[in-house]
């Protein structure tokens, strides 16, 4: 065990009891936050939606708070820490994102749909098995996402408490697991909401505070800052330009280009952002909100600079990666060392950051949750199983039972995954959201000639084909980084298979469109662009 990380476990078991006040006052706080929201959940449109009633910053500062998720502050941190400038292309990637989400997507999805994604393809298309793709696509993805938060979880927690056994840290993604179910069984989309935006703005000051220390040390000259960051690296001069991660081999270089595509096109098929834009009653309101989220989100992915380029500046790389493999804790060791490593103050700023962290997670994986769950219970139980003669009171039992079972897959795979980069686990999910979901939900929108057959074809073919690609990927198997490092059975070369899998999305709803002898309706078309375009008729 490296220095840094023996001191950061005794600094934490010395304050071991403001460490776990810190976390607790949180947790009971968001607790009281969800039983409140709960008791103003009466029907489905206030569980799935939140009753429709945040305004366009609320939603906004909310979408934020769902999006700046674990591999945000621990993943892009430890990426530029590890790897400089191919580090912070995760952060460029995120961010870009969002301008497809705005321009095709929020406005539209606000207008067209109630509650999920699902119900933009079943206006215009056959109910049943679209809403069952729909379904099966929004429960993968999530669980992807779910997985790169529980592996945060587990890293944070561990570091704090000094628990170092696989046991004790696959007990505190088990906790994560069952405090986010009664988030979701409890609280709702009002709660889930409420949470999203005091986590926000915990995340922000939080990343506030520690980018002003960063730069304090560094007497706001960040070219100082660059310059020790690159020298302390090991790397010198190559931390800060292109190549270090991405560009060794014509495979890292496929490779880079395959996580550009999956991370921009992703987000806009992301199912718990894709919901947020329901909560917010008009269509102006959905576009205002995203417009909020890129500032803030914005402003944030600009503070992870200082926070990746600070903890290569300050802590060595063999002390992160002894800490963790794939550096997620190099943001809880950036404020241990701000505030003095053997002081009262760095355990302080430690345990506080951490804290917002672990906030962060729970945040998170309460919307994801809620995404999924949501999904079963009106796409899959009410309208296929239950052929829409669902009762609402049904309907809520139905997705309060799917939160149990999606949080304990959740739990078991996410110990799986405790030793991977959770930015890297993220820009999965995204490359699955953009193979799966995106085709469909565009040409939905967009194309009067798309079918049933071709929105099946793309959400399976995309959903298969990503999955599997990952499966037989090093993400999987035969690296020391790996899920199950001890075995190798990949045969595909890049570890985000986006740049296969979303084009075989697209170019599989257009074959599964022209195969089908299915003729559609142009007037359901035509009322769904007036729809989507106008909000007439929108519920």
């Amino acid at each position: 065990m490296s220095p840094a990380i023996t001191l950061a476990a005794g600094e934490a078991s010395e304050h071991r009891g403001l460490i776990i006040s810190l976390f607790a006052v949180f947790v009971v706080a968001t607790l009281v936050i969800t039983v409140w929201a709960g008791r103003q959940t009466k029907d489905a449109a206030d569980f799935y939606a939140g009753g429709r009633q945040f305004t366009g910053f609320q939603n906004g500062l909310a979408v934020s708070g769902d999006y700046m998720s674990a591999a945000s502050f621990l993943g892009i941190a430890g990426a530029i820490a590890l790897f400089g400038y191919d580090g912070f292309l995760y952060s460029i990637g995120f961010l870009v994102a969002w301008l497809v989400a705005l321009l095709l997507v929020a406005e539209p999805l606000r207008n067209s749909g109630r509650y999920t994604m699902g119900d933009v393809l079943a206006y215009r298309m056959r109910q049943r098995p679209v809403r069952t793709a729909a379904g099966t696509s929004t429960i993968v993805v999530s669980i992807f996402y779910l997985l790169a938060q529980m592996a945060g979880a587990g890293v944070l927690v561990s570091l704090l408490l000094g628990i170092t056994s696989d046991g004790g840290k696959i007990g505190i993604v088990a906790l994560v697991g069952v405090l986010m179910i009664v988030y979701v069984t409890i609280g709702g989309m009002k709660g889930t909401t409420w949470v999203q935006m005091v986590k926000a703005v915990l995340l922000i000051v939080g990343a506030l505070l520690l980018t002003f220390l960063v730069l304090l040390k560094f007497d706001f000259n960040v070219s100082d800052l660059l310059g020790s960051a690159a020298d302390n690296s090991g790397k010198g001069a190559a931390f800060l330009e292109p190549g270090l991660k991405y560009g060794a081999t014509g495979t890292t270089k496929l490779d880079f280009l395959s996580l550009g595509i999956a991370l921009v096109l992703g987000t806009a098929g992301l199912p718990h952002i894709l919901i947020r834009f329901y909560t917010v009653p008009t269509a102006k309101a959905a576009r205002k909100s995203v417009i909020w989220a890129i500032g803030l989100i914005g402003a944030f992915y600009l503070m992870t600079l200082a926070l990746g380029f600070g903890a290569a500046a300050l802590i060595k790389p063999d002390e992160i990666i002894a800490s963790n493999k794939a550096g997620n804790t190099a943001a809880p060791l950036l404020a241990l060392h701000l505030g003095g490593v053997d002081s009262s103050w760095g355990a302080i700023l430690l345990a506080t950051i951490s804290a917002v962290a672990f906030a962060t997670i729970l945040a998170v994986v309460a919307g994801l949750t809620l995404a999924s769950s949501s999904s079963f219970a009106h796409d899959i139980y009410a309208n296929v199983i239950k052929k829409g003669q669902a009762t609402e009171k049904q309907e809520l039992g139905a997705a309060r039972w799917a939160t149990v079972g999606i949080g304990a897959v959740s739990i078991v795979l996410g110990a799986l995954a405790r030793d991977l980069n959770v930015a890297g686990l993220v820009a999965l999910a995204f490359a699955v959201a953009a193979s799966a979901n995106l085709p469909t939900i565009v040409y939905s929108l967009f194309w009067k000639r798309f079918t049933t057959a071709g929105a099946l074809w793309s959400i399976y073919g995309g959903l298969v084909t990503a999955v599997g690609l990952v499966l037989f990927s090093p993400v999987v198997s035969g690296k020391p980084t790996s899920m199950f490092p001890d075995v190798d059975f990949h045969w595909f070369p890049l570890e985000n298979p986006g740049l296969i899998s979303i084009p075989v999305g697209f170019l599989l709803g257009v074959i599964g469109t022209y195969l089908s002898k299915e003729k559609p309706d142009p007037a359901k078309y035509a009322e769904l662009e007036v729809r989507s375009l106008t909000g007439t008729g929108a519920h």
